[in-house]
Order: C-alpha cells, then structure tokens, then sequence
C-alpha cells in the first residue's frame, strides 16, 4: 500500500468540482461541491446519532434504501446546514433532483450533504444557477476544489488516497474531508466523503464502513458538541476490475486495511483542525482489561476541557488524566495507571502506579510545545488497546464560536 495524489479523484472512474453558487455571500469562497462516478457504485453511509438531524441525512439514507446502496453522485453546500428548516427535506430533495437532472441520472442516485449554520433559511436558486457552471467544472483534478467547497471553520484542506492490491488488480481508496467545530465522538460537524474503484458489494461495504468508524471517527473530539450534520459516506464503482468482495475473507481485510489507513489519516486532521487549536492531541490507551475499556479511558482523557487547556499551556498536569480517568466509568484499578507525554521532541514519564514521579519540568515543557502530542496511558491490566484524537483548548476556540452565527 502507498499513498497517492487525488483524493476523491484518485479513483478510476471519479471526477470532481467545487464553486462558488451564492450561499455564502464572499464570493470568495466556493460554496458547493459535486463528486461523481462514470458509472453505478455500491454506497454506503453513517449518520449522526444527535437526534437532531439536517435533512440531507434523512434524504440520503432514504435514497440508499430505495436503491439498494447504488449511488452516482455527492453534492454537497457549505454555508447552510439545512437542518431545523420547516422546508428542509423539499430543499435536500431539490438538490438531489437538481443534480440528477444536470447529470442524466435519478435523483435517487444523489447523496446530499449540507454544512453550516442551523436553522438558517435556504433557497435552491443559487443551486439552480451555479449547477451548470458546476457540472461543466467536473474534473479528474477537481478534488481540491471539492474539498475547499465544504468547508466551514477548517483552516486547511483534509485530502488523501492510497493505492492497493484486490485480486492481483491495483485499486484506490482516496477521500476528503471537513471538520473543524462541533466534534465529538459518535459522530460528530464531520462530512467525509470516500471513494474507491474496488468492486465490493453493498453489504460488505456498509459493513466495512461501520465496523472502521468504531475506531476512528468514533474516536474523535474537538469540543464535546455532538453535531446535527454529521455523514461519513463511501463509493466504490468496481473500476479497478478486482473479484467483487460478497464475504468476509482476505480481500475485505485487505479492503479494510486501506480504508482504515485513509479515515484514521482524515481523523489526525480533523482533530489537529479544531476550531483554534494550536496543537494536535493523540491519546493512546493500552493494557487495558479490555477493548471498550481501552476506548472509553482514551475519550475521556481526550474530551477533558481541563486537559485539553493543559496542553494549550504546555504544562505537564498529569493530574488532569488521571482525574479524566477517574470519571470515565471505565473499570480502572487507578493504583496500576502509568502516564507519560510524548512529541518529536522526546517522551518523559509523569504518574508511575497511580502516583507522581520525578521529572524534569523543563524537559515536560520542550515535549509539550510540539505541535503534535501524545498522551501515554498504560492501565497495566490486559493487552487491549485504544486511540483517540482531539485537540488543545485555546482563547481562539471561544472568539470563533463567540460570533459563529452572526
């Protein structure tokens, strides 16, 4: 497996574009993004579990259902979340038939995705304007234009594909992503989009889909906000001409592997991403009793606010992970609990046995001014492990959600 250029464009068979319609009103930013496939691909996706849905997550999972998992678009807005909106599913259904009249296919076929500010009036006549403009703009190099079209706060663009063996056939896997505010696990203001020219079945690709974001987009946190927007969805067109996947065996773990390594690579840019964040938290659990224990330790010393300052101000607190520790609910013996900060610039062992030891300050500090950091826990009572990803907790993070509205 290597990594290639491309993102959802690596792909055989996918094209790309991204423009500004008119949502937004700086007409410098593109505001609305298409992916699409040359021909039918399997489909699969996962939604937010905030009980306050946008309507595009329920127009989605509608089409997949009546298509049997079959899709051959994205469209997706930045700007407007189109959620809380009495009119709302009318709007999402309206950009699938939109596009699905642009491109020749059923609106069926259209997965829509919104991203944005909630409970904000939306309109389809900038659609409707910018969709030629839109279609005619697709392009095998139309990633990047794709992905700045779907961002919201997201200071950098989230991009990446690999390349791998199915079947004695090389294939691609590539995706993009944004994600800056409302994170947390579960889920969270996330859109992700992945595509693929390997043939696999439905099913299986659902399957593989669920299975992986238990260990990766599950295991994300910026904020401990749980947003109403959240998809993270997958095409897989068969391009590649590999045996179609129908069961669990080498080629779905081979499969799986290449999507683990492109979503887990899309959660270290999320997290290192977080509205004002300075620095990119990784907390990596092992020896624990087991696999949910693992988890739920690493988001908790992930999601702690106390922390997360901590790490802002590169001080070595060691006290606010076993404090996270103690209120996750895990079954934790805390007097076998081992902590250690880890960064380019070295790593120094803080909390020996659920107690303090010895360390340099000086050194604790050099380690924590990095700008990515990890946080060590051994719990010293199994072999299970676990990693999540967040960020530090910085002044900006409060000016951005200050006057995120208005």
């Amino acid at each position: 497996m290597k990594l290639i250029e491309g993102g959802v464009c690596a792909a055989k068979g996918f094209t790309a574009a991204g423009i500004h319609c008119g949502i937004r009103k700086s007409r410098t930013k593109r505001d609305i993004s298409l992916i699409y496939s040359q021909t039918p691909a399997a489909a699969a996706a996962v939604y937010t579990t905030n009980l306050v849905k946008g309507a595009p997550l329920t127009v989605t999972r509608e089409h997949l259902q009546k298509t049997g998992g079959i899709a051959r678009a994205v469209i997706c807005n930045s700007g407007n979340a189109n959620t809380c909106n009495a009119n709302g599913i009318e709007i999402a259904e309206g950009m699938c038939a939109l596009t699905g009249k642009a491109l020749g296919i059923a609106p069926e076929e259209v997965v829509v995705a919104s991203t944005g500010v909630i409970g904000q009036p939306m309109e389809l006549e900038p659609i409707a304007a910018g969709m030629p403009k839109l279609v005619r703009a697709l392009s095998p190099d139309g990633s990047a234009d794709a992905t700045e079209g779907i961002m919201t706060t997201d200071t950098v663009p989230k991009s990446i594909a690999v390349e791998f063996e199915l079947g004695g056939k090389t294939c691609r896997l590539g995706g993009i992503a944004k994600g800056s505010g409302m994170i947390h696990p579960n889920m969270a203001t996330m859109l992700v989009f992945l595509t693929t020219d390997a043939a696999i079945a439905p099913a299986m690709l659902q399957k593989a889909l669920s299975s992986d974001i238990a260990n990766t987009f599950n295991m994300v946190s910026v904020d401990g906000d749980t947003s109403t927007n959240d998809m993270v969805t997958v095409l897989a067109n068969g391009m590649a001409g590999n045996p179609r996947i129908d069961a669990v065996g080498a080629d779905f773990s081979a499969f799986m592997t290449a999507l683990n390594t492109v979503t887990v690579a899309l959660c270290r840019m999320i997290a290192g991403d977080g509205e004002g964040a300075t620095k990119l938290l990784e907390c990596r659990v092992s020896g624990a009793s087991d696999e949910k224990t693992a988890k739920t330790v690493a988001k908790s010393v992930i999601c702690s606010s106390l922390l997360k300052a901590a790490m802002f101000g590169a001080d070595a607190n060691w006290g606010r992970v076993l404090c996270a520790i103690g209120y996750s609910g895990a079954a934790v013996d805390v007097n076998k609990v081992d902590v250690s900060f880890r960064s380019a610039a070295g790593e120094i062992p803080v909390c020996k046995n659920g107690a303090g030891v010895p360390f340099s300050e000086e050194k604790a500090k050099e380690i924590l001014l990095e700008r990515e950091i990890e946080i060590l826990v051994g719990l010293n009572s199994g072999e299970a492990a676990a990693a999540a990803w967040g960020c530090d907790l910085t002044y900006d993070y409060v000016k951005i959600n200050g006057d995120y509205r208005t």
